[in-house]
C-alpha cells in the first residue's frame, strides 16, 4: 500500500509542478502579446481556492490536481465586449498566435536544463561503469571483466546509468559500436562491441544483458548466506563469512565460487578457502563433495548458497559538477536527450524499436515513488526527463495539442488566411482520435508492465 500511497503521490508532485510550468509558459507570453487572460488554473474542476489579480485574471486551485490551464479571452469561445475586442487572442497576429502557444513546450525545456542543472549541482549518486563479468558477445569482442567504460560511441559515460543507455540506444540499431575502455591495469584502448549478432528480436531493457555485460555492482558479494547439514562446510564456514580465495586464486563474486570448486574437486584432496569473518582473515581447510542437480548432473559443492535476501552495494561514482561548470553541462545534456527523444520516435515510427516504450500514468507513477525513493537528484533527473517528453509530446503535428495548432498557424502563414472553422474542427476530430489511440497504447503497456 506505501508503494501505491507513494506513487499517487509523486505522480502528482510531477504533473503538478510540469504542467503548471507548462500553463505558465503560454500565460507569460500571452500577457506579453496583449491577451487578456481570463483565468490561470493548477488542476482541473472546481476551485479549492481562487482569488482575482489586479490585472483582472482569476487564480485557481482546482480540486483535480492532474494538470492545469491557462482561459484566454478568445471569440471563437464566447461573445467580447467591443471594449475588449484588442485583448482577444483570435485578434492577435500569427506570429503572436504562435509565439503563445509555442511558449509552453519551450517552457518546459528551459524547465528540463534548470532541473539538470539543480541535479548536476547536488550530486547524482550511481555505479562506476566497471564490468564484473562477461561473456557472449562482449566476450567475443575482447571486453574482458575490470574493464571500465569511458565512452560509447560519442557518448562519454561517467556512471553506469549513462553506460547502461548508450548501450541499449546503440543496440536498437544493431550495429557494431566503437567503445573506449580502460583496463583494470589502465591502458585505454578502443574495442568494437558487434550488437549486429544480437537476435533479430530481444526484449530492449534486456539489450546490454544479451550483449554479455554484466556491471561489477550487480555481481553477487560471496558472502555465505545458508550453509546445507551434512556438507563439507557444515560446520567449518558460517554464515556472514566472505569468502575471498579458493586454492590460491581470488574470488570476486559468487558466481565464481562453484568453477573453483569444481577445479579443486577434479584435483582431489582438500584446498585452502579463504574468508574474512568478523574483520579477521582465516584460511580454512575444505574437501568438495560430489552431488547432482535436479537434472541429475554431478558437480562438486561445498555445501553452501547465497543469502536469500540481496542488498545493493553501497554506490561507488557520482555525477556532479560545480555550479558554473554545471550550466553547460546541462544544455549539453538537454541536446542529447532531445535528440536521442527523437531518435527513439524514428525508431518507433520505422519500426527498429518496440511500441512497449510507450509508457502511460501508471509507469510513470511507479517511476517517479522510485526516483523519489533515490533521492533529491534521482527525482530531478526523473522531473527533466518527464518536462523534456511533455514539451516533444505537445510539439507533435496532431491537432489538439500545440504542436497542431502550430501547424495550423503554419499553413496560414503559407496560404495566407486562417484555416476554416469546418477544417480545423476536422482536424480536432482526428486529432482526439490520434491521441485516445496513443493513450489506449499506453495504458496497455501499464497494465502488461504490471501483469509482468
Amino acid at each position: 500500500m506505501s508503494d501505491l500511497l507513494g506513487s499517487v503521490w509523486w505522480l502528482i508532485v510531477s504533473i503538478g509542478v510540469l504542467v503548471t510550468f507548462h500553463e505558465f509558459g503560454h500565460f507569460w507570453v500571452a500577457r506579453r502579446c496583449g491577451v487578456k487572460v481570463l483565468r490561470f488554473s493548477v488542476g482541473f474542476g472546481n476551485a479549492l481556492w481562487s482569488r482575482y489579480g489586479r490585472d483582472g485574471t482569476e487564480y485557481r486551485i482546482a480540486a483535480i490536481p492532474l494538470g492545469g490551464y491557462v482561459k484566454m479571452l478568445d471569440e471563437r469561445e464566447a461573445d467580447v465586449p467591443a471594449a475588449d475586442l484588442d485583448g482577444a487572442f483570435n485578434r492577435k497576429n500569427v506570429w503572436q498566435r504562435i509565439a503563445i502557444v509555442a511558449a509552453g513546450p519551450l517552457a518546459n525545456l528551459l524547465l528540463c536544463v534548470a532541473l539538470l542543472w539543480a541535479m548536476f549541482v547536488i550530486g547524482r549518486n550511481d555505479y562506476s561503469p566497471t564490468l564484473g563479468f562477461v561473456e557472449g558477445i562482449a566476450a567475443q569482442s575482447g571486453f574482458r571483466a575490470g574493464d571500465t567504460l569511458l565512452k560509447v560511441g560519442e557518448r562519454d559515460t561517467p556512471t553506469w546509468s549513462e553506460a547502461a543507455m548508450a548501450l541499449t540506444t546503440a543496440a536498437l540499431d544493431r550495429a557494431p559500436v566503437d567503445v573506449q575502455v580502460r583496463e583494470a591495469d589502465g591502458d585505454q584502448v578502443v574495442r568494437k562491441l558487434d550488437l549486429s549478432k544480437l537476435p533479430a528480436s530481444f526484449e530492449e531493457p534486456r539489450a546490454v544483458q544479451l550483449a554479455g555485460m554484466t556491471p561489477r555492482h550487480r555481481l553477487m558479494p560471496p558472502v555465505v548466506g545458508q550453509i546445507a547439514p551434512g556438507t563439507p562446510a557444515y560446520g567449518v564456514l558460517a554464515e556472514g563469512d566472505r569468502l575471498t580465495a579458493i586454492d590460491g586464486t581470488a574470488i570476486v563474486a559468487f558466481d565464481d565460487i562453484r568453477p573453483l570448486v569444481q577445479k579443486l574437486g577434479d584435483r582431489g584432496g582438500t584446498g585452502m578457502v579463504e574468508v574474512q569473518r568478523d574483520g579477521e582473515r582465516l584460511a580454512l581447510e575444505l574437501k568438495p563433495a560430489r552431488s547432482t542437480d535436479p537434472d541429475g548432473k554431478a558437480y562438486w559443492a561445498l555445501g553452501v548458497a547465497p543469502p536469500k535476501t540481496q542488498q545493493m552495494p553501497a554506490y561507488d561514482a557520482k555525477l556532479r559538477y560545480g555550479p558554473l561548470a554545471a550550466i553547460p553541462a546541462a544544455f549539453s545534456e538537454t541536446w542529447k536527450l532531445t535528440t536521442d527523444s527523437f531518435a527513439m520516435i524514428g525508431r518507433l515510427l520505422g519500426g527498429r524499436a518496440s511500441v512497449e516504450n510507450v509508457s502511460g500514468p501508471i509507469t510513470i507513477a511507479r517511476y517517479a515513488n522510485a526516483s523519489a525513493q533515490l533521492g533529491p537528484a534521482w527525482f530531478l533527473n526523473f522531473l527533466a526527463l518527464l518536462s523534456l517528453s511533455l514539451a516533444i509530446i505537445n510539439l507533435l503535428p496532431i491537432p489538439v495539442l500545440d504542436g497542431g495548432h502550430l501547424l495550423y498557424y503554419l499553413i496560414e502563414l503559407v496560404k495566407g488566411s486562417p484555416l476554416s472553422e469546418r477544417a480545423m474542427a476536422a482536424g480536432q476530430y482526428v486529432g482526439l482520435a490520434l491521441l485516445a489511440s496513443l493513450m489506449g497504447l499506453a495504458f496497455y503497456n501499464d497494465i502488461l508492465g504490471l501483469v509482468r
